[in-house]
């Protein structure tokens, strides 16, 4: 469902700016790197700045991954944050991402600005901020987000098995927090729960899933759920003749996206709204995240670029630009389908990606309804 503002309700709608990838004459100047340089014009970098060390968070992936954030848009945000008189750095969790980012060509020389560790070389550099959410207690925040006076949050939208979406959401809360607060996160995953007792190991649960999120081994007398592709549609409890596998929330998908949500809360708090950015970016829309450190064919066309200081904006008006009937066939990964949901990306991930973007706007981070203001 779309949220976008209609013209009564434009006074409390955030706005959100949008470039278009389409090209309207062979002119550099047409291009989405030249609309986003114009839409940072239309942001006051100056006072989100203010003449101090600017972090650009983003994801600088890892692997043979090459659909990530092209170095050519991450110039262009340094470059203006260096006009406005600020000084910019690119900054991404774990020292071993920082290591090898020349390999997928982030360079001082090719961004215009250093590429700094959140966490120090040894990842250390963590502050303990509180969550309290089922078994989710704490959060360990990177010291080089938790210090900063400002933040440009700089996302690649793309699928992601365990919430359906990954943006700017994703960004702040799986990508500025150490190794054990996203096992923390990932923990709060479920929503199908084993009994072993009951289970007499026929691997029919296993040959009932065909997104290889179940796995039975017989030898060590285990049944383990991959949750990320796990889509619930239930066919593993169907086929279990013992009812060794039992449901325990039709939406246990749900508790991994308040986590999310949470985590994200923690960390923006700490900023105000005016220095504080948010840039989409919707190209190479894969089916899975980049920290798989793969990259897979685009599962429909390249939209553009969004900016806002909303996040809950941003990420609403970013889902509502991803359509079903753009969907490019044959772009799935392995023996995947579509299957039931309401947006495109549940139909991939069997989960509902607007759950993120409900549980932020319920933590008050921003609002749904936007108004949508395209840059040529």
């Amino acid at each position: 469902m779309s949220y976008k503002s209609k013209k009564n309700d434009a006074a409390k709608a955030a706005k959100v700016y949008f470039g278009s990838v389409a090209v309207s004459k062979p002119d550099s100047n047409a291009t989405l790197p030249a609309k986003l340089t114009r839409i940072l014009k239309e942001i006051d970098l100056k006072d989100l700045s203010k003449g101090a060390w600017v972090p650009i968070k983003m994801h600088l992936g890892g692997g043979l991954g090459y659909t990530t954030l092209h170095p050519v848009f991450v110039r262009m945000v340094a470059d203006a944050v260096k006009a406005a008189g600020g000084k910019p750095f690119v900054v991404d969790g774990y020292f071993d991402t920082i290591a090898s980012a020349a390999q997928r060509g982030y360079t001082q020389e090719t961004i215009g600005c250093p590429i700094v560790s959140a966490g120090g070389v040894y990842n250390s550099h963590v502050v303990s901020a509180p969550i309290g959410y089922k078994s989710y207690d704490k959060a360990g925040i990177f010291g080089a987000i938790w210090d900063a006076p400002c933040l440009i949050n700089f996302s690649h939208v793309k699928g992601h098995g365990a919430c359906a979406y990954g943006g700017a959401c994703k960004n702040i809360a799986m990508g500025c927090v150490d190794g054990d607060t996203r096992h923390k996160i990932h923990a709060l995953e479920g929503g199908i729960e084993w009994d072993k007792e009951k289970c007499v190991f026929c691997g029919r649960c296993e040959k009932a899933c065909d997104s290889d999120a179940v796995t039975m081994d017989k030898k060590e007398k285990t049944v383990k759920f991959f949750f990320h592709n796990c889509r619930y549609c239930r066919h593993c409890v169907a086929a279990c003749p013992k009812k060794a596998l039992v449901v325990t929330e039709d939406d246990g998908f749900k508790h991994f996206q308040e986590g999310m949500a949470l985590t994200t809360k923690a960390v923006l708090e700490r900023f105000k709204p005016e220095r504080l950015l948010h840039i989409n970016l919707l190209t190479n829309l894969t089916m899975f995240c980049d920290c798989w450190g793969m990259s897979s064919p685009s599962i429909g066309p390249d939209i553009g670029v969004m900016a806002s200081h909303d996040i809950v904006a941003i990420e609403q008006a970013s889902l509502d630009m991803i359509k079903e009937e753009n969907f490019i066939e044959g772009s799935l990964i392995g023996n995947r389908k579509l299957g039931p949901g309401e947006h495109l990306l549940e139909k991939i991930h069997g989960k509902d990606p607007f759950v993120q973007v409900k549980a932020l706007e319920s933590h008050g981070l921003g609002g749904r309804e936007y108004r949508l203001k395209e840059i040529d």
